[in-house]
């Protein structure tokens, strides 16, 4: 296999999924944070943790096992985190994990790394992933900071609006030219002229339903008639 084989862009979706994080310090427990974000089980095993991580467990939003890893601890799990300040440790783990064909990411070790963790541009439902391979980790903070300058808060409100008109369009409009061109304006930012088309489809539909129930009510009287 080339070992310099493009990586293969995802976003996953971790909901329930069963977690591993190997470590407990401040770099583990931000790698905690970030799979309790999307939803996942988590279980931490570490000797000792530090005040973050013990709360999270003292809440029962994670599980932690305060000893030394051991192999049993990839029983069940989905995807693992090593992340001791321990490389020998950190390889371990990789290495067994690797046996049972569960992919790991051994923190600020890229040859031990089925995965790297992007640098992230996130506002509300927008994010925006920024990888170098594991090149250069600081080259991708670099640009994550030039994008959020790019993308202020609102642009999740626009990303979250432009979902509700989206899925409007797709309820209301069959499957045509007219349908796709009314995706495209709206990715381009043509909220108010799509906004205005649905508006026009409801009033049409609104006047459709009332001619209906007029002409069954006309029908009923001349029934009785």
């Amino acid at each position: 296999m080339n070992e310099r084989a493009p990586l293969f862009p995802i976003f996953l979706k971790l909901m329930d999924r069963p977690c591993l994080v190997i470590g407990a310090d401040a770099v583990a427990a931000a790698k905690v944070k970030s799979l309790l974000d999307a939803g996942a089980r988590v279980t931490v095993v570490a000797p000792r943790a530090i005040w973050e991580v013990e709360r999270l467990a003292a809440g029962n939003e994670i599980q932690w096992l305060p000893r030394e890893f051991q192999p049993a601890d990839l029983d069940g799990a989905f995807l693992v985190i090593a992340a001791t300040s321990d490389s020998g440790v950190n390889g371990r783990v990789f290495n067994e994990a690797k046996r049972r064909e569960i992919i790991c990411n051994a923190v600020d070790d890229p040859p031990n790394c089925d995965f790297y963790f992007p640098a992230i541009v996130r506002r509300g439902d927008l994010q925006i992933a920024i990888s170098t391979a594991g090149e250069s980790p600081a080259l991708a903070q670099r640009l994550r900071q030039a994008l959020e300058a790019c993308f202020d808060e609102s642009a999740g409100d626009w990303v979250r609006l432009v979902g509700i008109l989206r899925r409007q369009i797709l309820a209301t409009q069959p499957p045509s030219e007219e349908r796709n061109r009314l995706l495209h304006l709206l990715a381009r930012g043509g909220l108010q002229e799509c906004s205005q088309v649905l508006a026009q489809e409801r009033v049409a539909q609104t006047s459709m339903q009332q001619d209906y129930l007029l002409d069954e009510s006309l029908r009923t009287s001349e029934s009785k008639s």
